[in-house]
């Protein structure tokens, strides 16, 4: 036998047995274990504390029945708040007047703001500000209380009438509007002029001005707007104010 074969055989002797690897559970499965473990104790921290609170509630009984009290007491002074306030606001638009002064004063978005609370004045709760980028020429939006869907497009005046007049592409926008939304009455409202072709522009889409002549009648009055303006179309359903 060679010397390397015996050198071999020497080595192969003195190796180790391989140890086999001790299995162990996954991170997975112990993870899932860990999460079963901590369902189960808020579970029972969540029935003791249960338990807890109905104990003391039926010893201390007393306590339970002062907060209910507070609670339909408190319940009741938020109710009645409410419709006080409801009552006010009712008084308020319906005692609302302007005049033309305080409306040549009015920034053009409290100008129609202006424009929504004497429309709600006159019966129309649903009465809507829409002014703002992507209104499409609607700024106050109303159904009054014969059913009729009201589009109104406010052109506020700084000047009064020496500002710049209310012109023919104003209608236009304000009949491209009433047309996409179906309104019954489109009008537009302003504290200036209207020129005449615009004027002529409306008479023939059926389209409603108010200038600054009858702004003042409607904004100092208590007469609503469509007893005020010609050809308002018929009550679309029967009310007792027809």
């Amino acid at each position: 036998m060679s010397p390397r074969t015996r050198k071999g055989r020497a080595a192969t002797a003195r190796r180790p047995p391989a140890r086999r690897r001790s299995r162990r559970p996954g991170r997975r499965r112990q993870r899932a274990d860990d999460r079963l473990i901590g369902l189960l104790a808020a579970a029972v921290f969540a029935v003791a504390l249960v338990v807890t609170v109905v104990n003391w509630l039926l010893v201390h009984w007393g306590v339970l029945a002062v907060a209910g009290a507070f609670a339909v007491l408190a319940g009741g002074g938020w109710l009645h708040h409410r419709q006080q306030r409801a009552r006010w606001e009712t008084v308020r638009a319906q005692s609302l007047r302007y005049g033309l002064a305080q409306l040549d004063a009015l920034h053009y978005t409290r100008f129609e703001d202006a424009v929504r609370d004497l429309m709600r004045r006159d019966g129309c709760q649903d009465a809507v500000r829409v002014g703002g980028r992507g209104d499409l020429g609607a700024d106050v939006k109303a159904s009054d209380p014969y059913g009729r869907r009201w589009v109104i497009q406010c052109k506020h005046r700084r000047n009064g009438l020496a500002g710049s007049a209310v012109g023919t592409p104003d209608l236009q926008v304000l009949n491209g509007t009433a047309r996409q939304v179906h309104a019954d009455v489109a009008v537009i409202v302003t504290n200036g002029r209207v020129t005449a072709p615009a004027l002529d522009f409306a008479r023939q889409q059926h389209l409603h001005v108010v200038d600054r002549h009858t702004l003042g009648v409607w904004a100092s009055g208590s007469r609503p707007l469509w007893e005020l303006l010609r050809a308002v179309p018929p009550p679309r359903r029967p009310t007792a104010l027809s």
